[in-house]
């Protein structure tokens, strides 16, 4: 809220009757006040009194700042949305520029694949080719021991032909002893391993020249897309780099401040929030519906809410999520 609307909104609840009330009482021109008052009716927190039509009534401070929240939550929501559509937007735009400056290379760079046993095809002949660095982001939480027995060779081979892996899992593995076991395994063979809370999807990039992305990231053997688009590579290696720098080394302890949420809570908090249920935030944690709801149910013990969008209101106030879109 302006400064000036704040000012008026504050004289309305301390008693003032009317405009020219408050412009004595603030020094304020009638223009300047019916300004104020204008925005303050746009926020929902100032209208005609149901008393009396020609007397204002402002909204109680409690009930004024649920509403204001309520308004950021939504605009941070669209905001969101927004940035949605313009990364698609800009992806679509580098697939164009791209068949502009390459005609009729467009289509091979970026193909989709249907099934496992297309994906895995793909996979053999991506591993035969890299030679300089592996990068990945592993979400799903606890990795299947089957699935981590069987890669170890593959591993071994392309670290001792001298690629630079790094990987990138959720910080859900921390509790799942198999999965911290080949974690470090990895990490003896010359890997490099951290985790985050939450990642977008299920990513491969190979030598900056060739990228492998889930086409489904709650199912990754439906397909995927193979892209080698330079454009999207690029932005898509950045991504990579941008979680990687936020990440926590394997061995570093993920542990809160003294009255802090941890980074698992803070981005429960966030998806909390914006209204996913348990389920969907158990699968960007990679953890089960049984934790997540534990994690929920703890949060808002935390924050004494009563309901979810208490949990937000509260969040807000207590500084654990941000006021504002930006």
């Amino acid at each position: 809220m302006e400064p000036l609307a704040e000012s008026v909104y504050s004289a309305l609840l301390e008693g003032a009757k009317g405009v020219a009330d408050i412009c004595r009482r603030l020094d304020l021109s009638e223009y300047a006040v019916r300004g104020a008052l204008d925005r303050l009716s746009e926020l929902t927190l100032v209208r005609a009194s149901a008393e009396s039509p020609h007397r204002l009534h402002a909204v109680s401070p409690h009930l004024g700042m649920e509403i204001l929240i309520a308004r950021q939550r939504s605009e941070l929501t669209m905001h969101q949305k927004r940035l949605e559509e313009a990364q698609a937007a800009a992806a679509r735009f580098i697939l164009d520029y791209e068949a502009r400056q390459f005609p009729g290379a467009s289509e091979a760079e970026v193909e989709h694949l249907t099934g496992l046993d297309a994906i895995r095809d793909h996979l053999a002949i991506l591993n035969d080719q890299v030679t300089e660095e592996l990068l990945t982001f592993a979400p799903g939480g606890p990795q299947r021991p089957e699935n981590m027995q069987a890669s170890r060779p593959l591993n071994q081979q392309l670290l001792r032909r001298g690629v630079r892996m790094r990987t990138i899992y959720l910080n859900s593995i921390r509790t799942d002893r198999p999965t911290m076991d080949h974690s470090r395994w990895l990490i003896s063979q010359g890997c490099k391993v951290r985790t985050v809370p939450s990642l977008p999807n299920r990513m491969i990039i190979y030598d900056r020249t060739s990228v492998l992305i889930a086409s489904d990231a709650d199912d990754t053997a439906a397909g995927a897309i193979r892209v080698s688009a330079p454009g999207m590579i690029t932005a898509l290696h950045s991504l990579f780099e941008r979680v990687w720098q936020s990440a926590e080394p394997l061995e570093a302890p993920v542990l809160p401040a003294p009255g802090e949420l941890t980074s698992q809570q803070s981005d429960a908090l966030q998806l909390l929030a914006l209204g996913h249920t348990d389920e969907a935030i158990a699968k960007r944690l990679g953890v089960s519906p049984r934790t997540a709801r534990r994690i929920t149910s703890s949060l808002m013990t935390h924050l004494g809410a009563r309901s979810r969008f208490q949990a937000g209101v509260l969040a807000l106030q207590m500084g654990f999520l941000p006021l504002g879109a930006d």
